[in-house]
């Protein structure tokens, strides 16, 4: 059964409709829908957008005119039912509304239509009958718990193969956790313990894979011993790769070359001061005096004699550019070899912990090595140094040089050999990898081989092949039993298909038509006709009046007709004996109360009387149809009877605005179906409510029309004369005339707008309202006292 519409969104007037927090009893308790359902609603409240939700799961499909729509239907024991897909369930659903009746009866849109045949089993062909009577026998009764015949041995059959089929995938699951645990449980698995094991992507497809490998015959496993030599190695950490080393530069020969040609540059000797070539101390001093006093002093700053031009002359001959650029020359010089021997102190090596430690010894020796030619060649470097300077102090006479030994080629040979072990190094890492991937292998192979033996993994296996063996013998035990109740349900369609005449749709329709409405003067005829393609005799269905196709049918006629085929398909072949989901949408359209009588009596005798439903809704906005329903059978004892036990359930749309919502019906309109009773409620709560909210909204928004027709009943019954509708309120209300007045003027105002079409653009008025509703309560208390606490009884009200 249906047990729910769990929500409603973009369909119509069901903007953001939610069961669970509409359709709740006084304790707020979730309320689930029953065998038969009845809902009333007033016109345009929704109750239409409703049938057409449940019809989708009857058709596969929802109007594509609306936008974005959102619902789910719950259903007991089936996954629920949402817009993505309306056929996902094993329900039969038959819906009679307006979508119904355009489909099937296409003369009503269009008179030159006809109406869609069916067809329900025949009854002229005795043997056949007794012929599917046999075979239905022979397959029995095939209700839950009551199942009989072949039905029976089914459920046996399935039964078993249950059975076999727990046993054999609780044995499957069993040995599948184990190895779960043992591929990828966290912390134990082989996974999570990539460090001994390997494989951090390992899966359980790998360890079945590896149990193959480690149960083959020439597979042995490493000893114990061997076993704790590979943990070992393991413990060795693989480190980075060392990078090449920066080379380095080193200018010895460019050094020495220059320093050669600077030490024994010779010097121009003429205009030469002789004291001063013979003496470079006393050469250098007189240089640095000049370069005091040159443009600064014109007397000598140690002995304050004036030094005459001649002696200034004598100087710069001395002093001249040429021995200017050749000091230059060997500072330039002796700064560039100072910045390359400086350079040397900051040189970073290869450090000792880059290397494993089994090079540690040879990379010390070789760094020894290294540091020994840096230090010797910067040693060399100052050898040059010395000899620069040397000049420079006596940069007039040129000296001899002396090549000192060229101390780069041992610092070449020194980075030669740690560049050497650098690439041992670096290879090492590369087998070590190597080796403890195979390490990694031989331990977890050895693992699994441990774990397949303590788990007794082939005795496992050979259970479940067993345990499959057993399954598939059942399974074919269930399987031919259902393939021979298949066949015998084949025997039945054919014989059926044997006694299909579709004449006999038209015949029951007009069954239904003479025995519940008297309509001798309509009819269905079903026309037989020939397909010009196949050749295959036809049936079209046509409404006849007097042995002539009828046309202009009052709405009433079309609505009876409708409501009678729609009755009648309920015996098709395609229904008959499926246990239907039925949905009718308010069936008395244009109908008076003799016919609406029938309609419920129609309903009465075809569905209750047949019971071959599961579930039935019927919606209305007719308050003396809802009073029949009520007597539909077992309805006036269900409000006995607990919640779980209860077969009816009674439900009301109720529209605020442009939004409807769902909600259990109130006691008044349940207990009391009258209009009078209900349009008494909504006067009542509007002179109980001053102030408008998403509760009361539809009692003020409707004041206008329910106060118009309550005083209309009230006053036709109070003074049953021809009084105009004005002196009948005047007299209701008393001598004066400002209430009558005023309360008319509420009621014609804003039922028919009177003229006033603004009113129709504004708000309502509350305070109006509530004062309207305030004097028509009043005054029925005032002039009939027992029926005003006959009509708050009624509505669940005290005095």
């Amino acid at each position: 059964m249906i047990e729910k519409i769990k929500f409603l969104k973009n369909l119509a007037v069901f903007n953001d409709f939610d069961w669970d927090s509409a359709v709740i009893d006084d304790s707020s308790n979730v309320l689930l829908l029953k065998k038969t359902n009845i809902i009333y609603g007033r016109n345009y409240s929704g109750k239409t957008t409703l049938s057409r939700v449940i019809r989708a799961m009857e058709t596969g499909s929802i109007s594509e005119k609306y936008e974005n729509p959102e619902c789910c239907i719950s259903i007991h024991d089936n996954d629920d039912v949402t817009q993505v897909d309306f056929s996902s369930h094993n329900k039969v659903i038959r819906v009679f509304n307006d979508d119904f009746i355009k489909q099937n009866l296409k003369f009503i849109i269009n008179p030159n239509e006809n109406v869609e045949p069916f067809a329900i089993l025949g009854g002229d062909n005795n043997v056949i009958e007794e012929e599917i009577k046999v075979l239905k026998e022979k397959l029995g009764v095939n209700e839950e718990n009551q199942e009989t015949a072949l039905y029976k041995d089914l459920k046996s059959l399935q039964k078993s193969y249950d059975t076999a089929k727990l046993v054999h995938q609780t044995a499957e699951r069993t040995l599948a956790s184990q190895l779960n645990e043992k591929a990828i449980g966290n912390p134990n698995g082989i996974k999570y313990n990539s460090e001994k094991y390997g494989d951090q992507n390992y899966t359980n497809a790998k360890l079945r894979k590896e149990i193959l490998v480690v149960k083959k015959d020439e597979f042995v496993p490493i000893s114990d011993e061997e076993k704790t030599a590979e943990e070992k190695m393991l413990l060795e950490q693989a480190k980075d790769d060392i990078p090449d080393l920066k080379e380095l530069i080193l200018s010895f020969e460019i050094f020495s070359t220059k320093t050669k040609e600077l030490v024994e540059k010779p010097i121009a000797q003429s205009d030469k001061i002789e004291d001063l070539v013979k003496d470079a101390v006393l050469n250098r001093w007189v240089k640095e005096g000049r370069d005091l006093h040159k443009d600064k002093l014109d007397t000598c700053a140690f002995c304050s004699s004036e030094i005459k031009e001649t002696r200034w002359d004598e100087l710069e001959k001395h002093f001249d550019e040429e021995s200017d650029k050749l000091e230059k020359e060997i500072t330039d010089l002796v700064t560039e070899i100072k910045n390359e021997s400086k350079l040397l102190d900051s040189i970073k090596i290869i450090k000792k912990d880059d290397f494993y430690s089994k090079y540690h010894g040879e990379f010390e020796t070789a760094k020894a090595a290294f540091d020994n030619s840096i230090i010797n060649y910067q040693r060399t470097l100052g050898l040059l140094i010395s000899q620069l300077e040397k000049r420079k102090n006596e940069i007039i006479n040129a000296q001899l040089f002396e090549a000192p030994d060229n101390a780069k080629s041992h610092v070449d040979i020194a980075v030669e050999k740690i560049e050497e072990l650098r690439v041992k190094s670096n290879e090492y890492t590369e087998k070590l990898s190597k080796d403890q991937e195979k390490a990694k292998k031989k331990l977890r192979l050895r693992e699994i081989y441990d774990f397949i033996a303590t788990i007794k993994y082939n005795e496992q296996v050979a259970n479940i092949d067993l345990l499959k063996t057993k399954l598939e013998e059942e399974k074919k035990k269930r399987d031919d039993k259902q393939v021979e109740i298949d066949d015998v349900l084949s025997q039945v369609s054919e014989k059926q298909r044997q006694l299909k005449d579709e004449s006999k749709g038209a015949d029951k329709v007009n069954e239904l038509l003479n025995n519940y409405f008297g309509h001798n003067f309509l009819s269905l005829k079903a026309i037989e006709f020939e397909d010009e393609d196949t050749g295959n005799k036809h049936y079209r269905f046509e409404i006849h009046r007097e042995n002539k196709k009828a046309f202009h049918l009052s709405e009433g006629e079309n609505s009876l007709i409708a409501f009678c085929y729609f009755m009648a398909k309920l015996q098709d072949i395609e229904t008959k004996g499926k246990k239907p989901i039925i949905w009718i949408d308010d069936p008395i359209s244009s109908l008076d109360s003799n016919h609406i009588f029938f309609i419920y009596t129609l309903i009465n005798t075809q569905i209750y009387g047949e019971d071959d439903f599961e579930q039935l809704f019927i919606s209305t906005h007719n308050l003396n149809f809802l009073k029949y329903l009520k007597r539909l059978p077992n309805a006036n004892n269900d409000d006995k009877k607990s919640e779980r036990k209860k077969l009816y359930r009674y439900l009301v749309i109720e529209r605020n605005d442009k939004k409807s919502s769902i909600k259990i019906m109130p006691n008044y309109l349940r207990d009391y179906v009258s209009e009078f009773n209900y349009l008494f409620s909504q006067i009542y709560k509007c002179s109980t409510m001053e102030n408008v909210d998403d509760s009361s909204y539809t009692a003020f928004y409707n004041f206008g029309n329910n106060a118009r027709k309550f005083l209309e009943l009230y006053l036709y019954y109070k003074y049953p004369d021809s009084t105009s509708p004005m002196d009948k309120m005047k007299k209701f209300f008393g001598d004066e005339n400002i209430p009558a007045v005023f309360t008319d003027r509420l009621n014609n105002e804003y039922s028919h707008l009177s003229g006033v079409f603004e009113r129709g653009e504004t708000v309502v008025e509350v305070p109006e309202m509530n004062t309207a509703a305030k004097l028509i309560i009043e005054r029925i208390k005032e002039e009939d006292f027992d029926q005003y606490e006959a009509l708050l009884t009624s509505i669940g009200e005290s005095q």
